[in-house]
């Protein structure tokens, strides 16, 4: 991008160009936010485990997971967030999610049972955890919800944030075209109207011509 977009100025720039504004600190949200992070996030948490057996899930409790960092960016700045908070990091939970609900959907198919189903791992793991073929149903689901769903929400929503705050920035190149299309216009432009103006000059001398030679028959 060039300093004019940085700097905000794009009355030179005819497209539509997303722009990241300035942080400005404010004590007030600063405050706030320190205030109820804890709170959402112990909720998120709460939600988050409790789905199984209460109202919420890994898709609630992970959205409340990651309006925590929503909330960290918007009081304390995007960029400083971003930096303690990698995109490494966010791509490897959400990463991780996938590879966790795929792993115990999946493995049933391979014993032999339906996707996500549960009981599959009775016969296998039953003698071993000592758990009942019930058991297996309740732990697989709040490990799909936790270890899954929550993970891939999560991670999901704060990348979908940070590229979304990034904003767009033109493939290298556009500016460059754009500029000589620009410049090759007005050329043409400057001489189709040069053309005109020797045009209607010599139109105007041949009058003037024109006109003497009247005044040089009257004159005889």
């Amino acid at each position: 991008m060039s300093s004019d977009r940085l700097n905000g100025d794009t009355s030179s720039d005819t497209r539509v160009t997303r722009q990241r504004p300035l942080y400005s600190e404010s004590q007030v949200i600063m405050t706030t936010v320190k205030a109820v992070i804890s709170f959402v996030l112990t909720y998120g948490l709460f939600i988050t485990f409790h789905g199984t057996s209460s109202p919420g899930g890994g898709f609630q409790g992970g959205a409340l997971i990651a309006s925590v960092v929503l909330m960290i960016a918007f009081a304390f700045g995007i960029e400083s967030t971003r930096t303690w908070l990698s995109n490494t990091l966010v791509v490897l939970l959400a990463t991780l999610g996938v590879a966790i609900f795929a792993g115990i959907a999946l493995v049933p198919m391979a014993l032999g049972a339906n996707f996500l189903d549960y009981t599959a791992y009775y016969p296998v793991l039953g003698d071993a955890l000592g758990l009942k073929e019930y058991e297996f149903v309740k732990y697989g689901m709040e490990a799909v919800e936790i270890g899954g769903i929550a993970f891939i929400v999560s991670g999901v929503l704060m990348g979908l944030f940070f590229a979304l705050a990034a904003g767009m920035t033109p493939p290298s190149g556009t500016d460059d075209a754009d500029t000589a299309a620009d410049t090759g216009a007005d050329t043409a432009s400057e001489s189709l109207d040069d053309v005109a103006g020797d045009d209607a000059e010599s139109a105007g001398d041949d009058v003037e011509t024109a006109g003497d030679d009247d005044q040089a028959g009257e004159n005889e």
